[in-house]
């Protein structure tokens, strides 16, 4: 029997090793050693990061308070993600977080409404969501619920610097009993008889000795990859771009409530609105367009003045074939990497942190748990990409790079989804993938996909009560978005950050 697994060894910083510090402080107690080996020497990838709303459940279960947290990573607020000449230049949608609409009897209320429009009627699909409508009009209030009365139906994330996000959990952490150490590791020392890792080497000749290990060491990957061999999944031929560019610049008004990411000729352009500064980004794919043709595409299209030069990043899309080997666990770009078109970059080193809990070791490691854990990730990781290679998958662009994405062949997962929706409109979404039926269907419509038909019993309405129905929950919606405050009033009256130099926002 091996010795209790209670010296935790955390190898890198950042988003992912201070969110894990974090939560194994919170949650494991004082029995724990948890130990965070960062060099400052070794910049970190984020210069903004853009969230889903489950952000919202791992800030609440360590206790932050949402009004500090954005003030102190000069965040916004974000309802959705908009989706800029996607299907066909000139046209535009977006992915809104919260309800759109409501069920009736046994059908979602997309089905009332594709009869609605299959029938002549003119109504946005967006009329009947309410963080939509809120987006549209710049405006943001947290959800304020009132018993007896009709779900508000607002869901929403954070935009935030992944930098300050990543200092504010560092103090958290240190606050709770975790121990940095500053250094740059040089060397890893493995159990000649298990195979596992015993130790880390710092360049200052310290040894660091561990239990289980957390590989935060971005793409290289230096635990997970280069010493246990865990592989790679190349997801590349679904999903092509292989660079990034990234630079900050000034912010602009209005302070917009939501994401936006914008189609380019091969690739796409994110822009992130926080207090200080706008982040921007412009993925794209290096067969079918140069690195300073993608620069200029990037510096022409930017809100403000920049701040610096746009910094480089080339990837391949995929993960590591075991997030979890022996005693090594990789989370953040150690584990893998999906393009951040629908920010999932930090759900899905959340979700490896909640599950590592779930399947946290007793007193030694039991494989059943870490194949458990690896095929829970797996599922993670290929339902997210599905719902990302969907964007490129659907779209009606000129040029040689969109009419790639058009024709490739898709992973059969996906191909099912989308011939389903095609047929009559239904959306199945299998055991918690990460994005709801809603979620697809903002995107596949967006997209331009067109279902031939919708249930047979959304037709038991009269066409009169149609109406009624459809009427009651646009005005639902109105109702609730207009009742907000415009975004920057709320966040000045309330969660306001102190001015910050950008000279040292920059990493």
């Amino acid at each position: 029997m091996e010795s209790a697994l209670k010296q935790i060894v955390i190898v890198g910083g950042g988003t992912a090793g201070w969110m894990a510090a974090a939560a194994f402080a919170r949650f494991l107690g004082p029995g724990y050693s948890i130990h965070v080996i960062e060099s400052d020497e070794i910049g970190t990838v984020g210069v903004g990061e853009a969230t889903i709303p489950a952000i919202q459940l791992f800030n609440q279960s360590l206790g932050i308070d949402e009004k500090e947290f954005v003030r102190a990573t000069q965040g916004s607020f974000k309802l959705g993600i908009e989706f800029v000449d996607w299907h066909d230049p000139g046209h535009r949608y977006i992915h809104a977080f919260g309800a759109v609409g409501r069920p009736l009897g046994l059908l979602p209320f997309h089905h009332y409404w594709l009869r609605h429009h299959q029938q002549g009627g003119s109504s946005s699909l967006w009329d009947y969501a309410p963080t939509a409508l809120a987006a549209a009009q710049n405006r943001f209030t947290p959800p304020q619920e009132k018993p007896g009365a009709l779900p508000s139906g607002v869901s929403y994330a954070y935009h935030f610097d992944a930098g300050l996000y990543a200092g504010f959990l560092r103090r958290y952490s240190e606050a709770r009993g975790v121990v940095r150490t500053e250094g740059m590791i040089v060397g890893t020392e493995l159990n000649s008889q298990r195979g596992h890792i015993d130790a880390v080497t710092l360049s200052s000749g310290a040894k660091i000795s561990g239990d289980l290990f957390i590989d935060c060491s971005g793409f290289r990957g230096l635990l997970i990859e280069e010493a246990l061999n865990s592989g790679y999944e190349d997801w590349s031929e679904y999903l092509p771009c292989n660079c990034a560019l990234a630079v900050p610049c000034a912010s602009v008004t209005p302070l917009t409530p939501y994401t936006r990411s914008t189609a380019r000729e091969a690739g796409w352009q994110w822009r992130i609105p926080l207090q200080h500064r706008t982040g921007n980004g412009h993925v794209y794919c290096s067969d079918f367009i140069s690195d300073a043709q993608a620069t200029d595409i990037l510096m022409q299209n930017l809100d403000g003045a920049p701040f610096g030069e746009p910094r480089q990043l080339r990837f391949v899309t995929g993960k590591r074939k075991q997030i979890w080997k022996k005693n090594c666990v990789a989370l953040g770009l150690a584990s893998g990497f999906l393009e951040p078109l629908e920010s999932t970059s930090i759900h899905l080193i959340q979700a490896a942190i909640a599950k590592l809990l779930n399947f946290f070791p007793s007193d030694h490691l039991d494989q059943a748990d870490i194949d458990a854990f690896n095929a829970q990730m797996d599922f993670e990781f290929h339902s997210i990409r599905d719902f990302i290679i969907l964007h490129y998958k659907a779209n009606n662009r000129d040029g040689a790079f969109w009419k790639h994405c058009r024709e490739m062949d898709v992973p059969e997962s996906l191909a099912a989804k989308m011939e389903l929706f095609q047929a009559n409109g239904r959306i199945v979404r299998h055991n918690d993938e990460l994005f709801t039926e809603l979620g697809w269907l903002q995107v596949m419509w967006g997209q331009g996909l067109r279902p031939r038909g919708y249930h047979p019993l959304a037709d038991q309405l009269t066409p009169a009560q149609l109406d009624e129905f459809l009427n009651v929950a646009h005005k639902h919606a109105a109702f609730v978005a207009n009742q907000m405050a415009p975004h920057q009033d709320y966040i000045t009256a309330q969660c306001a950050a102190p001015p910050l130099e950008m000279k040292k926002a920059l990493p």
